[in-house]
């Protein structure tokens, strides 16, 4: 992710204050197939978005979704289908998401499989990449941790895709980027895309992804960099961007959480990733953005907002920080996300919960599934750089690893429907009654195959693993990457 400009930085720098939201409270019926679902009392917001809805067949919602039938403006009941809850019949009252960055899911659970979770799907044997002579390369267990940064351009992203073959991941980063300040030029070379970690590595996320509820098909939204993604997470759309650009955005779920007069925040552990929208981003940060040092403190106070984001030190991009960025030590990460499941797990808010984790993009690392057909957002041109590859918005990302942790969370479980970052958009959407913001959040499921409301798998939290030390990785990376 890149750094915000230093005037900007400055602004969203400035000191945090705690906030104050009323939070609505919401009741609502469903019918069957052909039914209406009347949402009593009329909740906060536009007159439209309390509108009687006719849910459909969810054979029909799943068509018209496919076809990209639904459209900006509708609401999650018209979309979902008629089986799935609306409103207060979700009894998730604290939806919180963390979003790292830049990891593929064949790069973290590649071995997974081996280590008690048998039903995700990775990369198969014989799976390979050419290097610049044609020979095979094949993935390898990482050992070093700290890597120099992987293509992940608009570029680089669509030559690792290669049309369906999964092939360019090699290619487009063999001699990318620049060496470190102590490295030598074979730490430029492509074969760093090609690495994987287990559980000896990384001992929390796979006991995490094992016990909880993992999704094997969750893409990044976009063939492209960070920015254009995490647009996606905050807007359903890139705005027509393809780079990591400053949109001119009209609206964002933010946007449409104050209408519904929602209680949300932002835990931030520097410059928070919604800042790229700097006009919003002053509008509501004396309010809504805080310290991370907050959740933690909601948390064991027990009064976590009714939507929230907790944040990583976003945008270092150096060996020991905590978002997962390469060159940063995976470990390093995983302890920061380590520490936001326990104080939820924790939290007197825990029965009532849902924290979904992510990764904003996979990096431009490895990874073996062919990313899907997905519905373009909008009709906005997109701005595409001279010399880059001509493409829509009609193609979902690379795939990133997705958990969700709750008490609701099926134990030991695999999602295999088709998912990106708006799924977890059109989840909220659904929680709160906010109609699609883009025509991608109104054709994507939300994850409901993930939870079990009627019988909670975790009314009591598990027990995990904690991360190991790796001090002397820290030390090792030191030497390699410190200026």
């Amino acid at each position: 992710m890149r750094a915000l400009p230093p005037l900007v930085t400055a602004l969203l720098a400035t000191s945090w204050l705690a906030f104050g939201c009323s939070s609505a409270e919401t009741t609502g019926g469903t019918g069957g197939a052909g039914g209406t679902i009347v949402v009593t009392p009329p909740l906060p917001g536009p007159t439209e978005w309390n509108r009687d809805v006719t849910a459909p067949a969810d054979d029909d919602a799943r068509d018209q979704r496919i076809a990209c039938g639904y459209k900006a403006g509708d609401l999650p009941a018209e979309t979902q289908g008629k089986s799935h809850p609306n409103g207060a019949q979700i009894p998730v009252e604290h939806i919180v998401v963390l979003m790292q960055e830049n990891r593929s899911f064949d790069h973290y659970f590649q071995k997974l499989p081996e280590f008690g979770q048998p039903d995700v799907d990775v990369a198969p044997p014989g799976f390979t990449n050419p290097d610049a002579s044609g020979n095979p390369v094949a993935p390898f267990h990482d050992t070093q941790f700290c890597f120099v940064d992987t293509n992940h351009e608009w570029s680089g992203v669509h030559q690792q895709v290669g049309n369906g073959k999964m092939d360019g991941f090699f290619a487009s980063n063999d001699g990318w980027h620049q060496a470190p300040a102590h490295g030598t030029l074979d730490l430029l070379s492509g074969k760093r895309a090609m690495g994987y970690y287990d559980q000896n590595d990384l001992p929390f996320y796979y006991a995490l992804a094992s016990e909880y509820a993992i999704a094997d098909h969750y893409h990044a939204s976009v063939l492209g960099p960070t920015w254009p993604n995490r647009m996606f997470m905050y807007a359903a759309t890139s705005f027509g961007l393809t780079s990591n650009t400053f949109p001119e955005a009209d609206k964002t779920l933010m946007d449409y959480l104050e209408e519904r007069q929602v209680a949300w925040k932002v835990y931030s552990s520097g410059t928070p990733g919604y800042g790229m929208f700097v006009p919003q981003f002053l509008k509501y940060r004396e309010e809504h953005f805080v310290g991370i040092e907050e959740y933690f403190a909601d948390a064991k106070a027990g009064t976590l907002p009714q939507f929230a984001l907790v944040e990583a030190k976003l945008g270092d991009e150096r060996f020991n920080q905590n978002d997962e960025h390469p060159p940063a030590i995976a470990p390093l990460g995983e302890a920061f996300t380590s520490t936001v499941v326990d104080a939820l797990a924790k939290s007197s808010n825990w029965p009532t919960s849902a924290l979904f984790i992510t990764y904003d993009e996979h990096g431009g690392l490895y990874d073996h599934v062919v990313p899907p057909a997905a519905c373009p957002p909008d009709d906005r041109p997109l701005q595409i750089a001279a010399g880059d590859p001509v493409a829509k918005l009609d193609q979902l990302g690379v795939r990133v690893p997705m958990m969700v942790v709750s008490p609701f969370a099926k134990k030991h479980f695999v999602a295999h429907h088709v998912y990106d970052h708006t799924s977890i958009v059109r989840f909220i959407e659904a929680k709160f009654v906010i109609p699609a913001l883009t025509n991608r959040d109104a054709n994507a499921e939300a994850p409901w195959e993930m939870f079990d409301f009627d019988s909670p798998p975790h009314a009591t939290p598990a027990t995990l693993p904690s991360p190991g030390s790796v001090q002397s990785t820290v030390d090792a990376c030191a030497k390699i990457f410190a200026p």
